[in-house]
């Protein structure tokens, strides 16, 4: 299929090292080469808001029926649930948990990242928990909408305070107004704002949701394919961990022989530079090089030192630290030469030693985290990658 070829594509360029026409070369494609895409639309919002209700709109099925989800005056959801969309292929709406206010420590109950787009459910007013879940779906470079349920509750509430000069149409624009003022005050970009009633889905804005959710929603699986960039990445990576780790036996091999010899400090000289050419190879290896870093941040437009950022395999003060050790085979040479006068048979060998593990550990350690770093370097240049016209 088309979304094969992508992907295989994509992971052809990672296994050459070449991240910037990895990313290029699936941004390259036309929308339809994602209709095959998954999609998992995350409903959100804080309790008693509606979503399940909302749910079972977009479902076409009333509370009680096979397949539907379970709604009623107390929070009936505990759980993330997940409910296929029969009307859009590969679509599937997930029924969250309502978010309180005070969410704080229980950030983690559902984690947003595992979901490509989001639908905020909200009722009455723009609140504290709405502002948190944009920031937060925003943050993650991703789209959501904004559904203010049960419009028809609020429009009867304001029937019966003003029944003399009632009309509906004012009443809707200032809740749409009120709603996209608060979204705009929280930075969002053109807020899609949709109210709606969740008892009858052939009024208000419900009809035209249904459609803006079709158009847009071949862009919308592209930008899920694109987040699953790294992680398709994964395997690729892994196999050329795999390929780098025969050069590591015969580098570790190399640093415990020298460290046999009778000099203080040899060990730790020559343990540093092979790490450092190491690191140099892996970097290259992976595309994490700086012509290859320089060319991806110039096809996303952003500067090297943001994706150098994101490098935990950059900082060569743990390698140092973890280098100590060396030091207790050159004390107990000078200990043999100065102090015992005697050839420093001990030494040498605490040093070969102490070199050939910790060279071992080292070098292992540092192309786990170069392989880390590719992911890592992949997901924040797909944040700054051009937005679809949504």
């Amino acid at each position: 299929t088309s979304r094969s070829m992508a992907m295989e594509e994509f992971q052809v360029a990672v296994h050459q090292g070449k991240l910037s026409d990895a990313i290029s070369v699936v941004q390259a494609k036309p929308p339809q080469y994602f209709s095959k895409t998954p999609l998992n639309v995350a409903v959100v919002g804080e309790p008693g808001s509606g979503k399940s209700s909302f749910v079972n709109s977009m479902l076409g099925k009333r509370p009680g029926e096979p397949g539907a989800a379970e709604t009623g005056i107390q929070t009936t959801t505990t759980k993330a649930k997940d409910y296929p969309l029969p009307m859009l292929p590969q679509v599937t709406l997930w029924d969250l948990p309502g978010r309180e206010e005070s969410y704080g420590s229980r950030v983690d109950q559902v984690d947003l990242k595992h979901f490509d787009f989001f639908i905020i459910v909200g009722y009455q007013r723009f609140r504290t928990v709405h502002a948190e879940l944009a920031h937060e779906i925003q943050e993650m470079g991703k789209r959501f909408y904004f559904v203010r349920a049960k419009t028809d509750l609020d429009l009867e509430a304001s029937r019966r305070r003003q029944p003399s000069g009632y009309d509906d149409q004012k009443v809707l624009q200032r809740i749409r107004e009120d709603c996209m003022t608060c979204l705009q005050n929280e930075s969002v970009i053109n807020p899609q704002v949709f109210l709606v009633s969740n008892w009858d889905p052939q009024s208000l804005d419900f009809p035209l949701l249904l459609q803006k959710l079709q158009s847009d929603l071949l862009w919308l699986k592209r930008d899920a394919f694109i987040f699953s960039l790294p992680s398709l990445a994964a395997p690729v990576l892994e196999n050329k961990k795999a390929a780098m780790k025969g050069k590591i036996c015969v580098k570790d091999l190399f640093c415990g022989f020298l460290g046999l010899l009778p000099v203080p400090g040899i060990s730790f000289v020559v343990a540093m530079f092979f790490f450092v050419k190491f690191r140099s190879q892996c970097y290259q290896f992976f595309g994490l090089d700086l012509q290859s870093l320089t060319a991806l941040a110039r096809d996303i437009g952003k500067p090297v030192a943001s994706l150098q950022a994101v490098m935990s395999s950059k900082s060569l003060m743990p390698i140092i630290l973890w280098r100590l050790p060396d030091l207790v085979g050159a004390t107990l040479m000078m200990v043999e030469y100065c102090l015992w006068g005697r050839f420093p048979f001990a030494g040498c060998l605490v040093s070969g030693g102490s070199s050939f593990c910790t060279s071992y550990y080292m070098l292992h350690r540092c192309l786990t985290a170069v392989a880390k770093d590719t992911q890592s370097v992949l997901s924040r240049a797909l944040e700054g990658r051009e937005k679809t016209p949504i």
